[in-house]
């Protein structure tokens, strides 16, 4: 980070005398690595401090924010901000043209980042789950969301029972009903979505098995999983919703349904022929 101490900086360094021993590391790492830290699961801040995640997230209470995607979102307003309004203030006078290349490679390096991101056999499994699913709910919120609602359009293609979910309340019921032979994707950037983690906690006790698409392998969402398919694509808290994320999550939710039909064939064929059908007469 560059220039004089932040405000935010400022405050933790007031409470050094506050902290217990274990807080204590998380506010040096935090105050050494504040621009790394925006980018980092609470895993993996508990993780670096050495200290367990109940930890950081008390030392997060205790500085005044009610959790720890709160305490991100401040350190990003402190931190990233100057440096983000220089990067706009370039931007413009770079022109559009610049624009176009600047943010088209941005997606383009997310979507390669994905190969090797992704394992081949950590796939293969995630889809063989689905070919066996009894069913399969598929649980995001916010932008995760309208990235479940895609994969629901995706498989009802091939004749699969699938539902997407976006409402937490509505994603805790539909949890408490999965069985042993159901499948529930839980799709978050973070991997540290609280509604949807909880969510797969409670599909996870009544047997369900767990696929997640998130971008962080060390976060509570793979701690529940069966299968973690990790996502290029990395956001701060300032930017949530984007599109390289998106994208990213979009590509793994691809080559899910693409390996589904390789391996289910005629059936997911006859399915695509009748789900096409079905709505041909919605078109002029």
């Amino acid at each position: 980070m560059n220039g004089g101490t932040s405000a935010l900086q400022a405050k933790l360094n007031s409470l050094l005398n506050t902290y217990t021993n274990s807080e204590s590391k998380v506010a040096v790492f935090v105050l050494s690595h504040m621009e790394q830290v925006i980018y980092m699961s609470v895993t993996d801040l508990a993780e670096q401090a050495e200290v367990g995640e109940t930890t950081v997230l008390r030392f997060c209470r205790k500085i005044g924010f009610r959790g720890y995607q709160e305490f991100k979102l401040a350190i990003a307003q402190d931190v990233a901000l100057p440096g983000r309004a220089a990067s706009m203030d370039m931007e413009q006078r770079e022109g559009s043209l610049a624009l176009i290349h600047k943010i088209t490679e941005a997606n383009i390096k997310a979507l390669q980042e994905c190969v090797s991101l992704i394992d081949a056999s950590t796939l293969d499994k995630a889809i063989h789950f689905l070919v066996a699913a009894r069913r399969i709910h598929i649980y995001g919120v916010g932008t995760s969301g309208i990235t479940a609602l895609d994969a629901k359009s995706k498989f009802l293609r091939f004749g699969i029972s699938v539902d997407a979910i976006t409402d937490p309340h509505f994603q805790s019921m539909s949890a408490s009903t999965m069985k042993r032979g159901d499948i529930v994707i839980g799709i978050s950037v973070s991997g540290s979505t609280r509604d949807t983690v909880d969510a797969l906690r409670i599909a996870k006790e009544n047997g369900a098995n767990i696929i997640s698409i998130t971008h962080y392998m060390r976060s509570p969402i793979t701690k529940l999983s069966d299968v973690v398919l990790l996502t290029a694509g990395k956001e701060t808290p300032l930017e949530g919703g984007s599109l390289a994320a998106k994208i990213a999550q979009l590509n793994v939710v691809d080559m899910l349904c693409t390996g589904l039909m390789i391996v289910t064939q005629e059936t997911a064929l006859e399915y695509q022929k009748k789900t096409a059908q079905a709505v041909v007469d919605k078109f002029y």
